[in-house]
């Protein structure tokens, strides 16, 4: 049975939600309106007895939500990327506007940098307050009306609402609203995590292809299991689980297709992000793409949200990372070779070449749960087998035990 996602914002925002939803086939999405922020909480108690999932039009709602208590089921909010910033940059410039004197809310400093210079526009005269809870629309307001009189911003730019109701009359102000592939994408993960709630596969996955020439990839990324669509910039995204990549590629040790990419195009760059949400896999994803670009002119990565790179695959046109050398298990397990060296002593050490997650965080000096992150990745990379080894005179669970190949 398809799920009920409920949209929540402001009027218009869900509006748009349904249009795009509508438009992409998604059918069972159920309005529910705030018009102002601080209805967001009881409205979103009514959407989570009725809907399967949350989606929520913007942080600031998303935000204001969970401030107001659990929301005990999948819940992503449509994120406003710099894509959005440069449309309505490039709308004010039509109009005559100066852009380069301007003041920023809710979006992160670095992602209105980055996008500023790549449009070839100044920033020193540029003023952001990115968002965090507990800012309200007055704050919001306050800060635009502090950058125009102090400041000298001659447009004020907001993703609220509720700020642009304050400020309409009293400055120039422009309302972002998100732009239809961010509506699409974060639909997307959303349906994939609620058909996937009661597995631990379900994380979101989003990867982020870069081929030239760019050739038809349906075929390749159907294996992926989820659904193609395309960055503002014509870029591939792939929408997927956590758990059918790591099947796809055995445990983040290959992928199938590369090779082929790279004998017909080559230069083939994927990078995979794994996150909560829609928003923060698409960033991991081109954190994920920017390494594999380092890696080689034909390689594949996976950034997780533990912070630690998976490569798996790379090289140049046809090669294959098959060899069993120091690097080569670096890039395959994403542990550095200071980590590999210490766990191939310690292995050494002991009987069996056998490592437990109690005597890998004694080693490195990390919590067990990291060092339980660091077996499974020897795990996925090929070079360690679990076990259970019960040991006489010891009660409760026994604890694995990895028989390591270093």
């Amino acid at each position: 049975m398809a799920a009920t996602v409920g949209v929540i914002g402001p009027e218009d925002l869900v509006h748009k939600v349904l249009v795009v939803g509508t438009e992409c086939g998604v059918r069972r999405l159920r309005p529910y309106v705030c018009p102002r922020d601080d209805d967001t909480g009881r409205t979103a108690a009514l959407a989570r007895a009725e809907t399967d999932a949350l989606l929520f039009t913007g942080i600031v709602p998303y935000s204001v939500a969970t401030a107001a208590g659990p929301l005990d089921r999948p819940a992503m909010y449509v994120p406003y990327s710099g894509a959005t910033l440069l449309r309505t940059l490039v709308e004010l410039l039509r109009l005559g506007h100066d852009v380069s004197r301007i003041s920023i809310d809710t979006l992160g400093r670095a992602e209105v940098a980055e996008t500023l210079t790549e449009a070839m526009l100044p920033t020193e005269h540029v003023q952001v307050l990115p968002y965090r809870p507990g800012l309200t629309s007055h704050d919001l307001a306050d800060f635009h009306r502090d950058a125009r009189d102090r400041r000298g911003a001659r447009v004020a730019v907001t993703c609220a609402g509720s700020a642009y109701r304050l400020l309409e009359h009293e400055l120039h102000a422009v309302r972002l609203s998100p732009s239809r592939h961010s509506i699409r994408a974060a639909l997307q993960a959303l349906l994939l995590a609620t058909a996937g709630a009661h597995s631990g596969d379900a994380q979101v996955a989003l990867g982020i292809v870069e081929v030239e020439p760019g050739p038809d990839l349906a075929r390749e990324l159907r294996m992926l299991g989820g659904s193609l669509a395309e960055l503002p910039d014509g870029r591939p995204l792939v929408v997927t689980t956590k758990g059918v990549l790591e099947e796809v590629t055995a445990g983040f040790t290959r992928l199938p297709f590369l090779d082929g990419l790279a004998a017909r195009c080559g230069t083939v760059r994927i990078g995979f992000g794994l996150g909560r949400t829609a928003a923060e896999a698409e960033a991991l994803a081109a954190r994920a793409v920017a390494r594999a670009r380092a890696v080689g002119t034909a390689a594949a990565v996976v950034c997780p949200r533990d912070g630690v790179d998976i490569v798996i695959g790379h090289g140049h046109a046809g090669e294959r990372e098959d060899g069993g050398g120091a690097d080569a298990l670096a890039r395959r397990t994403g542990l550095r070779q200071r980590t590999l060296d210490s766990l191939r002593a310690l292995a050494a050490e002991g009987p069996d070449d056998c490592l437990t997650a109690h005597l890998v965080a004694e080693r490195l000096d990390v919590q067990q749960r990291t060092a339980r992150r660091i077996l499974k990745r020897l795990e996925r990379a090929g070079v360690a087998v679990p076990t259970v080894r019960r040991e006489e005179g010891r009660t409760g669970r026994p604890p694995t035990v990895y028989r390591v190949r270093l």
